[in-house]
């Protein structure tokens, strides 16, 4: 499977199956909602923060799922089985960000 890191996708293996994720302008949105932060600068500087909960991991990984059409809810999300347990979510969500959130020269 492979992906364009120019529009922000990755790919990540969660319950046994590759997933290519995009954290679309849409899923943006929905993680403001989700995670109640009232703009994009205050869901960057949230992240920032170098702290994630499992709620905020289930609901960013969830998001970019469905940025990149799947049709998948984050019950399900939280119940996909990671090789490496949460490091795999952890690096799952901190590569979306990233790509998301580029830093100057990226």
């Amino acid at each position: 499977m492979s992906c364009n890191g120019k529009r922000g996708e990755i790919i990540a293996t969660l319950g046994g199956r590759e997933w290519r994720m995009c954290l679309t302008l849409g899923a943006l949105a929905e993680l403001e909602e989700t995670l109640d932060e009232p703009d994009l600068v205050a869901l960057a500087e949230r992240f920032e923060r170098g702290r994630m909960s499992a709620r905020e991991l289930v609901a960013i990984i969830g998001a970019g799922m469905r940025g990149a059409g799947h049709d998948i809810g984050n019950d399900e999300v939280a119940a996909l089985a990671a090789e490496k347990g949460v490091r795999d979510y952890v690096d799952t969500a901190v590569r979306l960000l990233a790509a998301a959130f580029p830093q100057d020269g990226e």
